[in-house]
């Protein structure tokens, strides 16, 4: 009968075949699931925490105000006579994060398309490290600039869009008076937001496989087709986060709308007069002078905000995932 040869190892061979390092490998795999399970069970205890924070000492604001909290338009807490509510300011804090995305995305995916598609390699690298910076400046220093560059510069602009467009209510201003507005506090909120979206969107593009665009090309497509069918469709779930971290950052802009915002309490689409407020402006701005009634009024506001954002932040990610799965043929 044939019998089968079997194979034999000793002390150095079992160590060359790497039978006595499996432990030491298990180990180590256990050892970075723990930590990495670890890390994530940290943050969601930390978000955890922060809005049981913001709930216990809100709590006694939001009873004293009651519903009207949502739908008052003016902030008088510390007079127990008076209502306040948070809806101008988060009427405010939404028009102005909209409107910078509306000025910020083109711009935004247009600089993601120019360096990754159409400047040379040191060139697009050059720009896009200048454009990196641009997220890197501190929020404080884009307020100054706001107040003291970009706000004396804007109001020829206003001026002329209310003598020319002022049949449009957007720019209908109807005070007379111009400088700090909706509209000069969602330019800067524009800028601030736009090298996060640059960022990420030449991060996406620069993913796409390069047989997509000589496919495209090879068919025959000029270079903005090229774009258009074979780029933009493979990156339109990233655009989509992209877009929705822009959103989150500017909901929660804080110094530079605080010191190139008005401190009117008004739900108007009025974009230039000295109208509007944002939730955290109103925080930054009052938080100092109020009274024990004020700061829980505020740690209500800021309580609505965080909701607002882990609103929008699980809006975003449904919207990505999707996106993806529609990209990939999934139901």
């Amino acid at each position: 009968m044939y019998r089968v040869p079997t194979l034999v190892l000793h002390g150095d061979e079992r160590d060359r075949s790497g039978l006595l390092g499996r432990p030491a490998r298990r180990w180590s795999e256990l050892t970075f699931r723990s930590l990495c399970s670890g890390g994530s069970l940290f943050v969601l205890l930390l978000i955890a925490a922060i809005a049981l924070f913001l709930v216990v000492r809100a709590a006694p604001a939001l009873h004293r105000a009651g519903w009207h909290f949502f739908t008052e338009r003016q902030w008088f807490p510390d007079d127990p006579k008076a209502r306040f509510g948070i809806a101008a300011l988060a009427f405010g804090t939404v028009l102005s994060s909209l409107l910078a995305l509306l000025m910020a995305v083109p711009v935004a995916l247009g600089t993601a398309l120019f360096l990754t598609e159409l400047a040379p390699g040191r060139v697009g690298r050059a720009i896009g490290s200048l454009v990196d910076l641009l997220a890197a400046v501190p929020s404080v220093v884009y307020g100054l600039w706001g107040v003291f560059v970009l706000v004396p510069t804007l109001i020829p602009v206003e001026r002329w869009f209310n003598d020319n467009v002022g049949f449009v209510p957007l720019f209908d201003n109807r005070f007379g008076t111009y400088g700090r507005s909706v509209f000069a506090a969602s330019v800067v909120l524009a800028v601030m937001v736009l090298p996060i979206v640059a960022a990420i969107s030449r991060e996406i593009f620069g993913q796409v496989p390069q047989a997509n665009r000589e496919a495209a090309v090879a068919l025959g497509a000029t270079r903005w087709e090229t774009i258009r069918l074979a780029v933009l469709p493979y990156g339109r779930s990233g655009i989509v986060g992209a877009v929705m971290l822009g959103l989150g950052r500017a909901l929660g802009e804080t110094i530079a709308l605080a010191l190139t915002l008005g401190s009117v309490y008004a739900v108007n689409f009025d974009l230039l007069g000295p109208g509007g407020n944002t939730i955290a402006a109103n925080i930054a701005n009052r938080f100092g002078e109020a009274g024990d009634a004020g700061r829980g009024a505020l740690i209500a506001s800021g309580l609505v905000l965080f909701a607002i954002t882990l609103v929008v932040n699980i809006v975003a990610r449904s919207v990505v995932y999707r996106t993806a799965l529609a990209a990939e043929g999934g139901p």
